[in-house]
């Protein structure tokens, strides 16, 4: 059987990630001051950040047609993809999955599996990577499917915000309301719920320091539960001198452990802003069984 993997532009692969591993990349607009960019392909992050800076309106985000997303998945099937298994942001953040649902349907030449990664950035990107090794090693979509899902329980992560108001007009935030108002020199830690899926705000630290300090603590917790190696992630937005430096302490602290860097690009940034940081770990997709 060929498979196909396909995901979309808030994984923030890299170029030569994407080449190597065969994958297909559908972008997400990006709306500032009317103008729509499709993200990776005609605005990139640091374009994006300094758009920002200047934009009269807050920017949005938005989906492709499905009309443009059925001719995707359809040229896929006309290159001999007997099957395609499309890793997506997580549906409590974005209706993208969702959309797919539908486009399956009206997709003919080709089995079209969305796949709800329920988290977004570099995690996804991940669960991307260990998808086309499982297509290469032979396995079949639903083995694939039964391996991500259990890759995508390992997932876990702690964003750290300079404003909250990004996240609240976006209506990304679940619980906004207990943490609107006295947000003067805060700085608010968020996760993706575990069992909801959404993105909430669970603690309010003073100060990046402490918070970085606090999220370290987190972390530290998390890890002493599991039994199978880690991979960190230390993921910023348009502040690329903090991320560097704590992924440095990162790996004197656990020289045991991948840690990477990454970046919230532009969709994602649209709904953080700028200066958010994150650390973010799942199971070390080089050391799976």
């Amino acid at each position: 059987m060929k498979i196909a993997v396909v995901t979309d532009s808030t994984a923030y692969l890299t170029k030569q990630q994407i080449a190597e591993n065969n994958i297909r990349v559908i972008p997400i607009p990006v709306i500032i001051d009317n103008q729509v960019y499709q993200e990776g392909v005609d605005i990139d992050s640091e374009n994006f950040y300094q758009k920002l800076k200047s934009s009269a309106a807050f920017p949005s985000t938005s989906q492709p047609s499905i009309g443009e997303l059925i001719e995707f998945y359809q040229n896929l099937g006309n290159e001999g993809y007997d099957a395609v298994i499309s890793i997506h942001l997580a549906s409590t953040i974005s209706g993208f999955v969702r959309t797919l649902e539908t486009v399956a349907k009206e997709v003919k030449n080709t089995q079209v599996i969305p796949f709800d990664s329920q988290i977004t950035v570099m995690l996804m990107g991940n669960m991307v990577i260990a998808a086309t090794r499982m297509v290469k090693a032979g396995l079949e979509p639903e083995q694939i499917l039964d391996n991500l899902r259990d890759l995508r329980s390992t997932t876990n992560e702690c964003f750290i915000v300079d404003d909250l108001q990004n996240l609240v007009r976006g209506g990304r935030l679940s619980n906004a309301s207990a943490f609107i108002g006295s947000m003067l020199k805060i700085k608010p830690l968020l996760t993706f719920d575990r069992h909801s899926h959404k993105i909430v705000a669970f603690e309010k630290v003073r100060s990046m320091k402490k918070a970085i300090r606090r999220v370290e603590e987190l972390f530290e917790i998390d890890r002493r539960k599991v039994d199978y190696p880690l991979r960190l992630i230390v993921i910023h937005a348009n502040d690329e001198p903090a991320a560097k430096s704590w992924q440095n302490e990162l790996k004197i602290k656990y020289p045991e452990y991948q840690v990477d860097l990454s970046y919230f690009g532009p969709v994602v940034g649209t709904h953080l802003g700028e200066k958010a940081l994150a650390l973010a770990w799942m199971k070390d997709i080089d050391k799976l069984n």
